[in-house]
């Protein structure tokens, strides 16, 4: 490691970290010092209400209005950065959710912004969210004996989706983000009938809709720990119980949501903002939120509801203090969704390990030469359990198939940019090379290119190397040289069939890294 990688991996320890988050009902402001053995030290948490939520689901684009409300309030955060002393671009992640994903002037939405402020703001897709929200509560997951083992279901309804993730055995088994979100009900409803009970009828009619899909795809144990994240549970559980500190988590009885819930429907947004003192759209969004939590209660059967202080945010700065390197446990919740993908599919799981295992192998050697984080080998795994998974639909043109399916199915922890590297690199594991004509590939910048060049490079190689389906990947020893990179795979092995393979295969190899391959039989 050089001294400036050095440097880079050290800075964190001693700076504080912000995320600026740009949510549908207000812009959050965190900022929070990374401190050894000890998490994240909080040190200033802003909210500034806006009406992006509104726009965007009303009349499908976010107006002149909104957009210089957000402007005047990211440049007061920059003051408060400034304070901080937060220069560092290293130390800033601000980031939009679905009001801004969903707005059909979100480009010329986010080049104001970045104009105005210098603030680069990155758009979360679904799968995105649902990895930070894991994130947030990953510390409460691994270190609660009774959540540790437990069936949990991890929910956030936010303004315009809610995030669901269903982890079973310390294994995420599912996670998805339905169109159902607080605010988004209560203004596509509420324009038309003013009525509150009235307004009440539908929204229930309306979430009952996607509360039957999530039945269809969430079957819980009898047993099973909810976790309601979001501000409308936090407001719910200092309601029950005011003396709550927000250090550990809460858990409330299912019938006393359903009351607060009840009250809050009987009650006009003006009365909540009186009473509570909220912000006006926090109190547009609290009953709507509360109904979709109660709702999904009664329907799963869920008698108890666990409530922690954590939000996506605490997963993004728990990313980013970590340098964006993700630890053992995400990797392994990745790899096993991709694995559940693929035992869909029916592939040969033993195959698709070794294949995998051999490509891990690979990169490492091939390390100083890749010039790639471990977030891409994770990738290049990935790639490699599902690279036949095409061969369900057809052993002809498998690879594209391949492809077709990854690119249409969801993996947790990866984001649509992340599925769609991952599946050109498992159409690229044979036949014709990387071509800027070819669908998907072409769209990618000059810097995808050459990542999925070099992975798919990585993934031919080491599917040529278990062409018997034998070879185990401590049999194989590699070593670099000038302009070679000499295979020997021990155990004296015949070789005859994994010799014709890399003849085939080894091109695009050769290309990229300038080196040829040599494989040898070895004791």
């Amino acid at each position: 490691m050089s001294l400036k990688q050095k440097k880079k991996t050290t800075k964190h320890h001693n700076t504080p970290l912000a995320v600026i988050d740009i949510g549908a009902s207000a812009i959050r402001l965190h900022i929070a010092q990374p401190v050894k053995k000890a998490g994240l030290n909080t040190l200033e948490s802003l909210q500034q209400s806006v009406s992006l939520g509104k726009d965007t689901f009303t009349t499908g684009q976010i107006s002149m209005e909104s957009t210089e409300a957000c402007v005047k309030t990211l440049r007061t955060f920059r003051k408060v950065l400034l304070e901080y002393d937060i220069l560092d671009d290293e130390q800033i992640r601000a980031v939009a959710t679905s009001a801004v994903r969903e707005a059909a002037n979100r480009d010329s939405f986010l080049d104001r912004i970045f104009i105005a402020t210098g603030l680069y703001v990155e758009v979360l897709d679904e799968a995105e969210c649902n990895r930070y929200t894991y994130l947030s509560v990953y510390p409460l997951l691994e270190n609660n004996k009774l959540l540790k083992s437990a069936d949990a279901l991890i929910l956030e309804v936010g303004g315009g989706s809610t995030e669901l993730i269903h982890v079973q055995q310390h294994n995420v088994v599912f996670s998805q983000s339905y169109r159902l979100g607080s605010l988004r009900l209560r203004e596509t409803l509420e324009s038309a009938y003013k009525s509150q009970a009235r307004l009440a009828r539908l929204m229930e009619a309306q979430i009952q809709r996607d509360i039957d899909q999530i039945q269809r795809d969430v079957h819980l144990n009898p047993n099973a720990r909810l976790l309601a994240l979001g501000g409308a549970a936090r407001f719910a559980a200092l309601q029950c119980n005011p003396a709550w500190d927000h250090q550990s988590p809460i858990q409330l009885d299912a019938s006393a949501l359903r009351k607060l819930c009840d009250r809050f429907l009987a009650m006009s947004v003006d009365d909540i903002v009186r009473k509570y003192h909220m912000p006006y759209p926090d109190a547009e969004s609290l009953a709507p939120s509360l109904l979709i939590y109660t709702r999904l209660l009664d329907a799963l059967g869920v008698r108890k509801i666990i409530i922690p202080n954590a939000t996506l945010r605490d997963g993004i700065l728990a990313e980013m203090a970590a340098q964006n390197v993700h630890n053992d446990d995400f990797h392994r919740q990745v790899l096993h969704s991709a694995l559940e993908l693929g035992r869909k599919y029916q592939i040969d799981e033993e195959h698709a390990r070794s294949i995998a295992d051999t490509c891990s192998h690979l990169y490492q050697c091939m390390s100083r030469e890749i010039y790639l984080s471990s977030r891409y080998e994770l990738l290049l795994r990935v790639s490699a359990m599902l690279h036949e998974a095409g061969c369900f639909i057809s052993e002809r043109s498998h690879h594209k198939h391949s492809m077709y399916i990854i690119l249409n199915s969801d993996i947790f922890g990866l984001s649509s940019r992340d599925r769609k590297l991952v599946a050109l690199i498992a159409r690229y594991h044979r036949k014709g090379l990387p071509s800027p004509t070819h669908s998907g590939y072409s769209g990618l910048s000059r810097k995808e290119r050459i990542i999925v060049s070099k992975l798919a490079a990585i993934l031919r190689v080491a599917d040529a190397l278990q062409r018997t389906h034998l070879h185990k990947v401590n049999h194989l020893h590699l070593k670099l040289e000038p302009g070679l990179l000499i295979i020997t795979i021990r155990h004296g092995a015949d070789i005859s069939l994994e010799q014709i393979a890399l003849a085939e295969k080894s091109q695009l190899f050769e290309r990229v890294f300038g080196r040829k391959i040599i494989i040898r039989a070895g004791k």
